[in-house]
C-alpha cells in the first residue's frame, strides 16, 4: 500500500492572515508541518496551495508544492485535485496549521487502513480532557464501535449519558482530531459527491462519508496536537519550538 501526504495551505485566515508564512522561529509555519510530515516516512510530501507566496516559500526550503485552483470550498477538495495526479493508494491529509502533530499518528492512520481493508478512511481522536470540552460545540466528538469504526461525529455531547455526567477522561468519550487518510478512490468519490444534509447541519465534512456508507476507522492517541489559529496560539508554538531545539 503506497501513500502520499498532502498538506493544504491557504494564505487567507480570519484570525491570523498569512499564517503559513509566519517565521519567528526561523522557519515558516508550513515548513515545520512539512518537516514533521517527512519524519513520518509515509511517502512523498506535498503542500497544496492556491497562493504563489506559499508555493515559493515551500520551494525555498526544498519542499514540494503544487498549485491548485482557488475556488475549492474545502481543504478536502483541494487535496482531491492533487490526488488526481498522484500515483498512491492512500492520501494522507495533514493540516497546514498543526505543526506539533506526532508523526507516529500518520503511521497509525496507515496501519488502520492496512488492517481493515473494508474501511475507506481513517482518522484520529483522543480521550476528552474535560466536561467543558464535552459540552462545547467547538469540540467535535467521535463515537466508535468496538472494532474501531466510527458510528458518528457530532458537535453535540455524544454519547449522551442520561443519568449522570460522563466519566472523563475515558476512551468512550473522544475528541475528534481533523487528520485523515483516504483511499484514493474514496477521496475522489467524496469530492465528486454533493454535501449531505447531516454534513451541512453539523458543519462536519466526515459525515458525508458516513452518510454514504463509507466506513471510517478511528484511532485513539494519548493527546491532541495543538493547532495555530490565533496570534496567541502562534506565540505558544514559538515557545514550544524554541524549547524543542
Amino acid at each position: 500500500m503506497t501513500a502520499a501526504v498532502v498538506i493544504p495551505a491557504r494564505f487567507a485566515s480570519t484570525r491570523l492572515p498569512g499564517k503559513p508564512l509566519l517565521n519567528v522561529t526561523g522557519k515558516f509555519l508550513v515548513q515545520h508541518v512539512y518537516e514533521r510530515a517527512v519524519e513520518a516516512a509515509a511517502g512523498p510530501v506535498f503542500v497544496a496551495t492556491d497562493d504563489r507566496r506559499i508555493f515559493d516559500a515551500v520551494q525555498s526550503f526544498g519542499g514540494r508544492a503544487i498549485m491548485t485552483r482557488a475556488d475549492h470550498p474545502s481543504g478536502t477538495d483541494r487535496i482531491a485535485e492533487v490526488a488526481t495526479n498522484l500515483d498512491a493508494d492512500v492520501i494522507v491529509n495533514l493540516q497546514g496549521d498543526e505543526p506539533q502533530f506526532d508523526p507516529a499518528g500518520v503511521q497509525l492512520l496507515l496501519k488502520m487502513l492496512a488492517d481493515d481493508p473494508g474501511a475507506g478512511m481513517s482518522t484520529l481522536a483522543t480521550p476528552m480532557k474535560s466536561l467543558a470540552d464535552f459540552h462545547s460545540p467547538n469540540v467535535v466528538k467521535a463515537v466508535r464501535a468496538d472494532g474501531g469504526r466510527a458510528l458518528y461525529f457530532s458537535r453535540s455531547p455524544i454519547p449522551f449519558v442520561r443519568d449522570a455526567e460522563p466519566t472523563i477522561p475515558s476512551e468512550r468519550f473522544l475528541h475528534h482530531l481533523g487528520v485523515y487518510a483516504y483511499r484514493r478512490d474514496v477521496l475522489l468519490k467524496l469530492a465528486a459527491t454533493p454535501p449531505h444534509p447531516l454534513e451541512l447541519a453539523e458543519k462536519l465534512e466526515q459525515l458525508r462519508a458516513l452518510a454514504h456508507g463509507i466506513p471510517i476507522q478511528v484511532g485513539v492517541i494519548p493527546t491532541a496536537h495543538r493547532g495555530v489559529d490565533t496570534p496567541e496560539d502562534y506565540a505558544a508554538f514559538v515557545v514550544w519550538a524554541n524549547g524543542a531545539t
